[in-house]
């Protein structure tokens, strides 16, 4: 990304419906870029995408990465992580979606080629950048003294009537909710307790998964996570325990203003030089404790 560009050109890769719902809008919307434009694995979809906000469907993932300074990134996590290596290749700053990988060979190839590359990295972990979850963990791993946390991420997506776009979604059901919400409870579990030392896990009905992990603090957390959970009993929520009481993670709002605020820290990781703490590191971090709970279950 050269000084001289005033906004930089950010392309969009993927078409589902994240990128559709939230990545398109808010690259649009950003004052501070050029949505540079759109390439997807339906040519049909990038161009109905991308005409949706003025800007250029790309048959060829080359050509958009050569006409952009950094690419977001909205489509499945193994194929997210092929094509994070060759935009990091072109000199790409990229903005990945979580999970990076859902083998840790795959997501240390992105963390690898991003360092290599001398790009810039930011992981969309939503927890960490929307507005009211960001600012209450960072004030909770400054605090410290927890002794203990449960993190629990109950969604109805594969429950009977379930009507969400993302059931639909191939990796989601081979993978389930160990891989698609398990990362956003350790998004906050490992800046404010420690990186995970041992992991513990059992599985419940449906693709349920309990876990019990120990931190480097000392502290001790429980996990709970479902796509297949009741409607009527879905729900997010972090509860941490420790010498100043009991702290409880607030709402956060939508996915777009997180979003926006994402493409604010790789600009910035760009401008500095500074690496984000959810960078391609932290999210190689994140899927190698995924892939230790896996195995465990024996998945």
């Amino acid at each position: 990304m050269t000084e001289s560009l005033s906004k930089p050109r950010v392309g969009l890769l993927g078409t589902g419906p994240w990128a559709a719902g939230t990545h398109g809008p808010a690259l649009a919307a950003h004052p501070g870029v050029v949505f540079a434009g759109v390439w997807g694995r339906r040519p049909e979809a990038a161009a109905a995408l991308a005409a949706a906000h003025a800007t250029t469907a790309y048959d060829d993932v080359d050509a958009l990465l050569a006409a952009c300074d950094a690419v977001a990134i909205a489509l499945p996590p193994d194929v997210q992580a092929p094509l994070a290596v060759r935009a990091a290749a072109a000199g790409c700053h990229v903005l990945l979606d979580k999970p990076v990988a859902t083998t840790v060979a795959g997501a240390r190839e992105v963390a690898g080629a991003t360092e290599k590359a001398g790009v810039s990295s930011v992981v969309f972990f939503t927890l960490r950048f929307a507005a009211g979850t960001a600012r209450w963990t960072a004030e909770q791993g400054a605090a410290g003294g927890w002794f203990t946390a449960h993190a629990r991420w109950l969604g109805a997506l594969f429950s009977p009537g379930a009507d969400s776009p993302y059931a639909a979604s191939p990796w989601r059901g081979e993978k389930g909710a160990l891989w698609d919400v398990g990362p956003h409870a350790l998004s906050v579990l490992l800046p404010v307790l420690g990186d995970v030392t041992s992991v513990t896990a059992a599985p419940g009905p449906g693709d349920t998964v309990h876990l019990v992990l120990r931190h480097t603090s000392g502290a001790s957390s429980t996990v709970t996570l479902s796509l297949s959970a009741p409607a009527g009993a879905a729900g997010a929520a972090v509860e941490l325990r420790g010498t100043a009481g009991v702290a409880e993670l607030p709402a956060w709002g939508s996915a777009s203003g997180a979003f926006r605020a994402a493409v604010d820290a790789l600009l910035h990781s760009v401008r500095t030089g500074e690496a984000h703490p959810c960078d391609a590191a932290f999210g190689l971090r994140v899927t190698e404790i995924l892939a230790d709970a896996e195995a465990r279950l024996g998945r």
